[in-house]
């Protein structure tokens, strides 16, 4: 978050020596994790910020397409069958109702393994526009901040960035924490000096100021991460199948409808699906009621699915029809209303009725830090996005600005010095097993880096020069 331009004599002036000493191995921390650090936070922020203006003006799935209103609209069913006739062949998969009268309905077709979403006017079911799913920008600018588009490794890398975040943060608050130049100071940019003083008041502001804000977008992000995401936390805060009332399940799990981002509730991921072709479940249908996509659009819409929800259609003999509506898919800008629900494709009946009160505390603080995260809540969690991933950006710079301006002649990294016989050893020993504990990748990271600086650095006397 900030890093000094004074030297360690300097420090050790101002301080006592075990204080000072801990201070610069502090520094130096904080200046290695913003070397790694540094190039994916201003990926993300760059990322994030047109993610949140993409899905806010154009819509998610490019679903703000404009229509005339009228009185009567078409059958689902009809407009299902215009989507169908401009891909023959195809197999209907998704349908997503507009969220307001004046805009189109979305159909997803599936053929020879290619996705296809088809925008329909739902008052003449005239096919308005076609395109391949996820293709647009927003799913560009999702894969790069996602994982790099490089898949699992993508993932690793940006969770070793977001894990070392904490750490940089950590490191920063401890620096720049008033000890005797007063909150004023801590909290109020200075201007007199110009110069390195100037950016290490501006970037030390500035971190102090979002330090708790980037911490939870840091948090709520490493919940969607591979291993301390999905394997530490995810994995005992999933929503329990056993609450349904003993339904048949199927082998697959609600992860399964993610087809590239993510667009499964968080707490739901990892649970198993109810399967098709039992009595079971309540009564959803009137008895004898024939079940197609006009009826099950009926029943979403009676119990309770206004505006735009989305309508996943039964895949397979034991596939299910499945009803949801959740503001991380910008279905709605209210997390709390997010719903899942599941119905027999044979019998009609309610196999499973999620909704946000019946998740976890986990998946209750997920279900609206992923909103506050994407900023689909209404246009000011829009701009607070987008002022805190500005504020990054300037982190990231000022970061770059002091360290250029500290910087030695020659191929060096200019690095903080390392304090010798630091007395608070102990300390910064726990402070690193803690951080390990909590974040794995961060962690096995800071093994690396001191395996690599003990084994290699430290014996190689011109390496160890460039590296200081």
């Amino acid at each position: 978050m900030v890093s000094i331009e004074q030297t360690g004599a300097s420090v050790q002036d101002r301080a006592p020596a075990s204080t000072s000493k801990f201070y610069l191995a502090a520094w130096r921390w904080h200046f290695y994790a913003g070397l790694y650090v540094i190039p994916f936070f201003m990926v993300l922020a760059v990322t994030g910020m047109a993610m949140a203006w993409i899905a806010y003006i154009d819509g998610r799935d490019g679903e703000r397409i404009a229509v005339v209103p009228q009185q009567v609209a078409q059958s689902v069913s009809a407009q299902a069958d215009a989507a169908l006739a401009v891909i023959p062949g195809g197999a209907l998969r998704q349908y997503v109702a507009p969220r307001a009268d004046d805009l189109a309905a979305i159909f997803r077709v599936d053929l020879d393994g290619k996705a296809t979403m088809v925008a329909v006017d739902p008052y003449s079911a005239t096919v308005l526009a076609e395109f391949p799913r996820r293709s647009g920008w927003y799913d560009f600018f999702d894969n790069v901040h996602s994982d790099l588009m490089l898949g699992v490794t993508g993932d690793r890398m940006i969770e070793v960035a977001a894990s070392l975040g904490m750490v940089l943060i950590a490191t920063g608050l401890y620096m720049w924490w008033p000890r005797t130049s007063g909150w004023r100071a801590a909290l109020v940019p200075s201007f007199v000096r110009g110069g390195r003083v100037m950016w290490r008041s501006l970037h030390g502001v500035a971190g102090f100021w979002i330090s708790l804000f980037l911490v939870f977008f840091l948090l709520s992000g490493l919940s969607w991460a591979g291993v301390w995401g999905e394997k530490m936390v995810q994995a005992w805060s999933q929503f329990p199948a056993a609450k349904w009332d003993n339904v048949p399940l199927s082998d697959d799990t609600h992860a399964s409808m993610n087809h590239g981002p993510k667009e499964v509730p968080w707490a739901l991921e990892q649970t198993p699906m109810p399967a098709s072709g039992s009595q079971a479940g309540q009564a959803g249908l009137p008895a004898g009621s024939e079940v197609t996509i006009d009826a099950m659009d009926q029943l979403a819409r009676s119990i309770g699915f206004d505006g735009r929800y989305q309508m996943n259609v039964p895949s397979g003999e034991t596939g299910v029809y499945t009803f949801s509506r959740d503001s991380m898919s910008t279905d709605s800008s209210d997390p709390t209303s997010d719903r899942t629900v599941h119905v027999d494709r044979y019998t009609g009946n309610i196999l499973a009725d999620v909704r946000f009160e019946d998740y976890s505390w986990a998946g209750k603080a997920m279900a609206v830090g992923v909103a506050l995260h994407m900023g689909t809540m209404g246009l000011w969690s829009v701009l607070a996005n987008t002022l805190i991933c500005t504020s990054v950006l300037f982190l990231c710079i000022s970061g770059v600005v002091m360290w250029w301006k500290r910087r030695a002649q020659g191929l060096r990294l200019s690095a903080p010095p390392l304090p010798r016989d630091m007395p608070l050893w102990q300390g910064a020993t726990l402070v690193a097993l803690a951080v390990s504990m909590a974040f794995p990748m961060a962690g096995l990271t800071l093994l690396a880096v001191m395996a690599l600086d003990a084994l290699v650095v430290s014996r190689i006397p011109r390496l160890k020069r460039a590296l200081s």
